[in-house]
């Protein structure tokens, strides 16, 4: 059907096309909005034991691990834990144990798995040695201020609260492909998480921290509930909201040093980042289209050929640059301009978004898993470990 010589696809476009600005528009309102707030004082500061799984030399490890030993709080432990002893962080993990004699450090090697995802299994091996009632999980590649553990026990503090999270950025390690990355984390994943916590409240948690009680945790079935759980952040914070505790948001923002040997390493961490999230939240990842303002002008104004689609996609180009820039301004986020990039970043997007619906399969940390409708991961030639 045509209507003035316009298409039914070419009206569909448009229209996906203003959504798609729409969105933008928002986004750039909830980064302009932002605030970090200011450290919120608390009568006591409960210890606090934080796990940090490892898995291979991350960029930046000693510096990474270090920035949580030099945390000003009064009382916390750290347990490292990795599953071999031939893991290249080891020599980090000495490193770090000998520069701070005085802070309560620890380290597992433990083979032993709950389930396929391996992740847990190493948290799991940690949290024997786990003294304190609030625990800390934290992935190797972040990197906190020193006042990350008294924001998170400022959050605990708040009435009902059973898990903590928070914010983080992406700093680019060497490289193209650490740099798109980063500029996923930054301009993609971050302003998305400040539109959703407009329309909604908090009810899962990021990678970046997953603290919660020690209580909150058995009640929910400890880690052996997330051992073969892709998104085992997400799960973690629905479990804690369907026992009608809350969910709260730390007023820090950690940092993520990114990675990425190649655009091969890139497109496989990103499809499986994708599944995960088409798994947990499969209607709302595919209206997550609308996010995507540069491709869906872009393929509007190739469709129609149109100074209009030509005007919405100048306006989609602009509104990017702007977030970009806004991002790196209210998130201080280091390095160069990387807004000549988003060309490219933003396509890249667009076929991971579609690549994958076009199977359940994931790669990481050099295994190969399919993941079920339920969001568990089925090892396909992953070895057995333990």
């Amino acid at each position: 059907m045509h209507f003035f010589g316009i298409g039914s696809l070419d009206w569909l476009m448009f229209g996906l096309a203003w959504l798609s600005l729409g969105y933008l528009a928002c986004a750039l309102s909830c980064v302009w909005r932002y605030r970090e707030r200011p450290h919120e004082c608390i009568q006591s500061e409960p210890p606090v034991s934080v796990l940090k799984p490892l898995n291979g030399l991350d960029v930046q490890l000693y510096a990474n691990l270090s920035s949580f030993c030099a945390q000003h709080y009064p009382t916390f432990q750290i347990v490292f834990a990795v599953a071999s002893h031939d893991d290249p962080a080891l020599p980090i993990v000495a490193r770090v144990v000998r520069e701070y004699p005085d802070l309560d450090l620890a380290l597992v090697v433990d083979s032993r798995t709950l389930g396929t995802n391996y992740k847990i299994s190493n948290v799991a091996n940690a949290y024997r040695l786990a003294k304190y009632d609030i625990v800390v999980i934290a992935d190797s590649d972040m990197r906190v201020e020193p006042d990350y553990l008294s924001r998170i026990a400022a959050a605990f503090a708040a009435p009902n609260t059973g898990a903590v999270t928070c914010l983080y950025t992406g700093s680019s390690g060497a490289g193209f492909a650490s740099t798109l990355a980063s500029m996923f984390i930054n301009e993609s994943f971050l302003p998305s998480v400040l539109v959703a916590l407009r329309l909604q409240a908090l009810n899962f948690c990021f990678g970046a921290t997953m603290a919660v009680r020690r209580d909150v945790l058995r009640r929910i079935g400890g880690f052996e509930a997330l051992a073969s759980q892709l998104a085992d952040d997400y799960l973690l914070g629905k479990l804690v909201s369907a026992l009608g505790c809350e969910v709260r948001l730390a007023s820090c923002v950690a940092k993520n040093w990114v990675y990425e040997s190649d655009l091969r390493a890139l497109w496989h961490h990103e499809i499986r980042w994708a599944r995960t999230v088409r798994t947990v939240r499969p209607i709302s990842y595919v209206f997550s289209v609308i996010t995507q303002a540069l491709p869906l002008t872009a393929i509007a104004w190739l469709l129609s050929n149109s100074t209009y689609a030509a005007l919405l996609l100048s306006a989609a180009l602009a509104l990017r640059v702007i977030l970009n820039l806004a991002i790196r301004t209210r998130f201080r986020i280091p390095g160069r301009a990387t807004w000549w990039l988003i060309p490219v970043r933003d396509m890249l997007s667009f076929a991971v978004w579609a690549a994958s619906f076009l199977g359940r399969e994931v790669r990481w940390q050099g295994n190969t898993f399919a993941v079920r409708a339920d969001g568990q991961l089925r090892g396909i030639d992953a070895p057995e470990i333990g």
